[in-house]
């Protein structure tokens, strides 16, 4: 603390010192401007100081003298201070700001945070290993929608006066179309396209073709693809064709199935709204058999408006801790936010919510490989994105996987299906078809059970 202070009364000292000497130097000149003899000095001053303040006068004689004054005013001010040794100094013109500056130590141990923080974030040659097994084989194949959306849009904002290589779209104008009311806010989605007056569109695939580098880059791939199939066949995940059973989920026998390592849900929940489908009661989702289909694993629950406290109260009945919540971010036909929705008392939904809970240990899974947020077009009503499926099975890769309350569209290799909705009964797993037969001889599975007297 002493050493401080006597640096600080130094660095005041070395200030007065500069002051006094601006101040003889300013009345020095102004009294050669108006011939005045100058006043006798108790300090004598060195020739080439003397010198050099002649060669500055004489160039500063050029100048205006009334903006000189103002600058030699400022300059004199007593409150205005100079970075004389150093920036750290000038900013430790107070004991208390010396105090708050860290020390070595404290900088040294935050470099060694900083550099363990570069270090915990370099992904391993584990998890490299694992998001290349997950690339797509020969690239991506995702086509990029252009922001202007038409061609004629495209080609009126491009200063070549060309469209671009994306995908555009195309403006479907019918007899009772009319342009001046603008775009409809349901566009694809919309129930009544054969009356509605607004704009609808439709995917414009002419002008998307690939560059001639683009489909080399493409035989190039093919050529090490064939070379190296070996070695990929040992990382290949084999992927089983998809299964289903048409069903009544409340009353079908689950133990049948076996064990599953995901579980996914899309109830029916009775959220108090006019729906093409059936609902069921809050009772009659707890009571559901989820607990028989996994020992360990994860589930993902689907929810909305107040079946979201529902959810978690049945992930918390059926044996599930929640871990984790997936966000589906809504986009129309023209890759856009949603600003009129069809769900919600008041507010517009632009969003689902999936509630994700896990049950037992979990160690032989891929975590951190995927993001928590969806953004995916909207389609037909509880249509859920497919973006899904992918998410699960880069989680847990050639595992058994269930999907409850499902539709025909939603049908996936390596993954058995079961809703009211599906196209009859396909069993392609032995053991499980054994079971099944044993257990519905018939078949039918969407009545009660018969209770024998």
């Amino acid at each position: 603390m002493s050493d401080t202070w006597t640096e600080i009364q130094e660095h005041k000292r070395r200030q007065e010192r500069f002051r006094d000497r601006l101040q003889r130097r300013m009345r020095d000149r102004q009294g050669r401007g108006t011939d005045a003899p100058q006043p006798d000095r108790t300090e004598s001053i060195p020739t080439d100081q003397s010198s050099s303040a002649n060669k500055q006068a004489d160039k500063v004689l050029k100048v205006d003298p009334l903006l000189e004054n103002n600058l030699l005013e400022c300059l004199c001010d007593p409150s205005l201070t100079f970075p004389i040794d150093s920036v750290q100094l000038t900013n430790s013109l107070s004991a208390e700001s010396l105090l708050s500056m860290p020390t070595m130590k404290e900088m040294e141990s935050k470099k060694v945070g900083e550099e363990i923080l570069d270090l915990l974030n370099v992904p391993s040659h584990k998890e490299q290993s694992t998001v290349e097994k997950f690339k797509s084989q020969g690239g991506a194949f995702v086509h990029e929608f252009c922001d202007h959306g038409t061609r004629e849009d495209c080609r009126k904002n491009n200063p070549r006066g060309q469209p671009c290589r994306k995908v555009h779209f195309r403006k479907i104008i019918q007899k009772h179309t009319d342009e001046s009311l603008g775009d409809c806010s349901f566009l694809n989605t919309c129930f009544h396209m054969d009356t509605c007056k607004y704009v609808h569109y439709k995917v414009d695939y002419s002008d998307v073709e690939l560059n001639k580098e683009e489909k080399e880059k493409d035989k190039r791939k093919e050529e090490k693809a064939s070379l190296t199939k070996t070695a990929e066949e040992e990382n290949r995940v084999i992927l089983y064709p998809p299964q289903w059973i048409q069903c009544d989920m409340r009353y079908f026998d689950m133990t049948v199935l076996g064990k599953f390592s995901v579980v996914m849900a899309d109830p029916p929940w009775d959220i108090h709204m006019e729906l093409p489908y059936g609902t069921m009661s809050d009772e009659e989702m707890r009571k559901l058999d989820v607990p028989s289909l996994q020992d360990e694993g994860y589930i993902f629950l689907w929810v909305t408006g107040r079946a979201m406290e529902l959810g978690r109260e049945c992930l918390k009945l059926w044996g599930y801790a929640g871990c984790d919540e997936l966000i589906w971010v809504k986009t129309n036909q023209l890759q856009r936010l949603i600003r009129t929705g069809r769900t919600g008392h008041w507010l517009n939904h632009g969003k689902e919510h999936c509630l994700v809970g896990v049950k037992g240990e979990c160690k032989n899974f891929n975590r951190g490989l995927d993001c928590d947020v969806l953004v995916a077009e909207v389609r037909q009503t509880s249509h859920k994105p497919d973006e899904i499926y992918g998410v699960i099975e880069r989680l847990a890769p050639g595992t058994r996987k269930i999907e409850l309350f499902g539709r025909q569209h939603n049908v996936q290799p390596n993954w058995i299906t079961l809703g009211n909705q599906l196209d009859g009964v396909r069993l392609l797993d032995p053991e499980v078809t054994a079971r099944f037969k044993k257990r519905y001889p018939d078949g039918n599975v969407l009545k009660p059970p018969t209770t024998k007297a």
